[in-house]
């Protein structure tokens, strides 16, 4: 097969795939000179719409409606934006070879890609139950989501199961998104994890207490403390049954399964450092190879306000990093100069009719102020996170743009603060920052 040669490629196509694109449109990339190689059929698209819209009951998402940069208030890059810009967009190409010491890519089929600068866009893999062993795990009617793929493929599940029995594996931000949008859908929801509350790595207790009421009260069934063991199947390999560790069984007709997400390095193994289960990159996220780059969920990097390495999974920053590394590519192409990459981490979610942000850091003591009674009109409460005597951390539930952009400055700026201070003004302390 003909070799193919780029001055550019950006292996993998989604979120931050997408984003670089559009940044190396601004910065003046000429016709011919960049690719895009992604294993998906589609254009880059943004991912958080399958976890929700993309599964309403009414009024659902469809491509092409939420293709990047949409999710930012930006153009949508239908495949002709990609053709008018000159960009090559290879789609369902899966990259299996990567040496970088010969600038060279390999295809599944064989065919080969020659590049001058690589940015490795390869995001994460959702970890699977078979990857721990779990018996039954490959019985029909059970589904991951990561891709637009599985979204189709669940779609057509509750199409097929209507009013049906489904149980949510883990308690994340997947778990709680499907287990709302379920529910939606008339499903009957038991949600399964092992923690002591939801969402452990970001809520606190008492973050959590507030959705797990909320969700309860929706009918959601919440089930803490165990995991799935096992699943029985009906004799045309649906499942039927769950296994949990503690010797319960429940009953489903739909499985879905969101135990956390590993990231996709394996290809770049050996050839080039990595740090924290991603590849090490600096504040341009340049690699340790020349001309390598690497962005969103695979990068490890210089978290500057906090004066450490970190890796991180979200959106936000699958843009952010892509643009950002774009951005230092054509600086050190000219002899000229960025700034490095100051990031505020920034988490959100939105299920039922519920909306939080999170901004900055959650180490250090808690504040919890407004109202987090789940069973409340307003649900409007949030928290705050104190190191060292100021603020690191702002969480708020159902805040006004306003109020969300207070916390964020808040985050950012770091104001000194007492946990006596922030419980008697609560979200007027942020909005006067």
């Amino acid at each position: 097969m003909a070799e193919k040669s780029f001055k550019y490629v950006i292996v993998g196509g989604g979120v931050s795939a997408g984003y670089a694109a559009r940044e190396f449109a601004k910065q003046g990339v000429n016709p011919g000179e960049l690719a895009i190689i992604s294993k998906e059929a589609v254009a880059p698209y943004e991912r958080p719409a399958l976890s929700k819209a993309y599964l309403f009951p009414e009024g659902a998402a469809r491509l092409p409606g939420f293709h990047v940069c949409v999710g930012s208030g930006g153009e949508r890059q239908l495949p002709e934006w990609y053709a008018e810009k000159g960009i090559s967009l290879i789609l369902s190409t899966e990259i299996v070879k990567a040496d970088l010491a010969s600038k060279t890519l390999v295809s599944a089929a064989g065919e080969s890609f020659k590049y001058q600068t690589l940015v490795i866009a390869t995001g994460s893999t959702v970890l699977k139950l078979s990857d721990f062993g779990v018996q039954g795990a490959d019985s029909k009617n059970i589904f991951y989501l990561r891709e637009i793929d599985d979204a189709d493929q669940l779609v057509e599940a509750l199409k097929a199961k209507k009013n049906g029995k489904a149980v949510i594996v883990g308690g994340g931000y997947i778990g709680l998104e499907l287990s709302a949008v379920l529910r939606l859908n008339n499903i009957e929801v038991n949600m399964v994890y092992p923690e002591p509350w939801c969402m452990p790595r970001l809520f606190t207790e008492g973050i959590a207490a507030f959705y797990e009421g909320y969700y309860q009260n929706k009918g959601v069934n919440i089930i803490k403390g165990t995991v799935a063991v096992g699943f029985d199947t009906h004799p045309n390999g649906e499942v039927k049954e769950v296994k949990l560790k503690d010797g319960r069984v429940l009953e489903a007709d739909i499985v879905v399964v969101g135990v956390g997400a590993k990231p996709l390095t394996t290809l770049f193994k050996g050839q080039v450092e990595e740090e924290k289960g991603g590849i090490k990159t600096d504040a341009f996220f340049k690699t340790s190879v020349p001309d390598v780059y690497a962005v969103g969920d695979v990068a490890t990097f210089p978290l500057k306000m906090y004066n450490e390495i970190r890796r991180v999974e979200h959106v936000d920053h699958s843009r952010k990093s892509a643009e950002q590394a774009v951005k230092a590519i054509f600086a050190s192409e000219q002899g000229k100069s960025v700034d490095e990459y100051d990031y505020l981490p920034y988490f959100y979610s939105r299920a039922f009719d519920l909306s939080w942000q999170f901004y900055g850091d959650n180490v250090g003591e808690t504040v919890l102020f407004g109202d987090a009674d789940p069973n409340s009109a307003t649900h409007k409460f949030g928290q705050y996170w104190i190191k060292d005597g100021k603020i690191v951390g702002a969480f708020l539930e159902s805040g006004s743009p306003e109020e969300n952009k207070a916390i964020a400055k808040v985050a950012k700026v770091q104001p000194p603060a007492t946990l006596d201070q922030l419980a008697q003004e609560g979200i007027s302390f942020a909005s006067k920052i």
